[in-house]
């Protein structure tokens, strides 16, 4: 839970550093769109996406906890979040979506990051 309040942090505030100070030196990830789509290891990586999810909501991302799972190593945060997009020649857009992240835990560190999303938002 308190890597994923780093993660929430980070989302609203652009500081993503006390949620890279968590991961693994082998750590990885995977995002489902765009040009960050695919499997990426490594911190460098990790600190590049970050800044540019940073630089499409430079106001932050504001979210809300819908359930959490978890087993012995790994924990999935289901949740709603929402904010406002900022595409480089497009007008700002309110954003709003379900999101599920997975977190792959060895000891107290994070090893892996995995997300998944799709819907709207909106609540059904």
């Amino acid at each position: 839970m308190a890597a994923f309040e780093q993660f929430r942090q980070g989302l609203a505030s652009g500081n993503w550093q006390p949620f890279l100070d968590l991961v693994t030196d082998d750590f990885h990830f995977h995002f489902p769109m765009g040009r960050w789509r695919g499997e990426h290891r490594g911190k460098e990586s990790a600190a590049a996406f970050f800044a540019y999810v940073r630089s499409v909501y430079p106001a932050g991302l504001e979210l809300e906890i819908d359930r959490v799972s978890a087993n012995e190593g790994t924990v999935v945060f289901e949740f709603h979040d929402w904010g406002t997009l900022v595409v480089p020649g497009q007008p700002p857009r309110e954003y709003r979506n379900l999101v599920a992240v997975s977190l792959d835990v060895r000891g107290d560190r994070i090893a892996a990051y995995r997300e998944y999303f799709g819907s709207d938002g909106a609540a059904g």
